[in-house]
């Protein structure tokens, strides 16, 4: 899955390339940061004629009224089973992502699921954003964290202990969103910093209700971006985020963040990255609390 050309080259963030819009375009949207990482090459028509045969064999009635979706992300709303919890996170059973993520069923209260937000920072301390695809079902084109999906009803990410099944399910994610390989990103090296219970819409059909890990890791690794799921990608400072907030905020450029990231910033961001410099992310762990935001 990894694309012919690996070596990757990040673009030093300046201020005049803040300044810079999200281009909207039949290309790939333009970064407010500059251009930031090339992206791995697009699959093959075969491959995605055979995942919407695939899907069309499942979804039924509901794959014809969403046949505009793009044929990947249709197959992973209909494949994809999520973890259904109540509001202390016990585990009460599973739904598709398609149904997760109606909005209708988010306002019945009956499709609480299990999330995970990895915060993953370089060796300088910087923080690896992505922007979402533009095929994404929620959220398309918005700016987040590292890496934002759910741990699946699998034996391997249904592990409670250590919040071990969470972290499987993470390694796994940001290999097929990021591409970066499971070697470098030990499982035991996630640290679980604390969970939060948020609700939020996308638009008029689509929305978002997780029970969230949020999960940190310090470690440099390599980066080949699956154009399937990242319009781009880029490493901040602080200052940098905060540049973007307020392009955010001023909706500067079409410049969107991620509900669920946002919250994150407004409520622990900054005195967790404090922690991430001085290497005391442990001291900030609290898994007992879920924060209802």
């Amino acid at each position: 899955m990894a694309a012919a050309a690996r070596s990757l080259a990040l673009l030093s963030t300046t201020s005049a390339s803040l300044g810079l819009g999200v281009a909207r375009s039949s290309a790939r949207p333009r970064s407010p940061f500059g251009r930031g990482l090339a992206l791995r090459g697009l699959s093959s028509s075969s491959s995605s004629f055979a995942a919407t045969a695939a899907v069309m064999g499942k979804a039924g009635t509901a794959e014809a009224a969403d046949a505009g979706m793009d044929a990947v992300q249709r197959r992973l709303m209909f494949e994809d089973e999520c973890i259904l919890v109540d509001e202390q996170d016990n585990v009460i059973g599973h739904d598709s992502k398609y149904n997760c993520h109606l909005m209708e069923k988010i306002n019945s209260g009956h499709v609480l699921h299990r999330a995970f937000s990895v915060f993953l920072f370089n060796s300088k301390y910087e923080l690896l954003l992505q922007q979402r695809s533009a095929t994404k079902v929620t959220f398309p084109l918005v700016w987040t964290n590292t890496c934002c999906s759910h741990p699946l009803y699998r034996e391997s990410e249904l592990i409670e202990d250590k919040s071990l099944g969470v972290r499987n399910a993470a390694q796994r994610k940001l290999f097929d969103e990021l591409g970066i390989q499971a070697e470098e990103l030990p499982v035991d090296q996630f640290i679980p910093l604390g969970r939060m219970l948020y609700k939020a819409p996308s638009d008029g059909k689509w929305g978002e209700h997780e029970l969230d890990y949020l999960l940190f890791m310090v470690r440099d690794v390599e980066l080949s971006p699956n154009p399937e799921e990242v319009a781009d990608v880029k490493y901040v400072n602080r200052d940098e985020l905060k540049e973007l907030l307020k392009k955010a905020d001023a909706g500067e450029g079409g410049i969107k963040l991620s509900p669920w990231f946002r919250l994150v910033v407004d409520n622990f961001l900054m005195g967790w990255w404090d922690h991430v410099e001085q290497g005391t992310l442990e001291e900030a762990i609290d898994m007992k609390t879920i924060h209802k935001l």
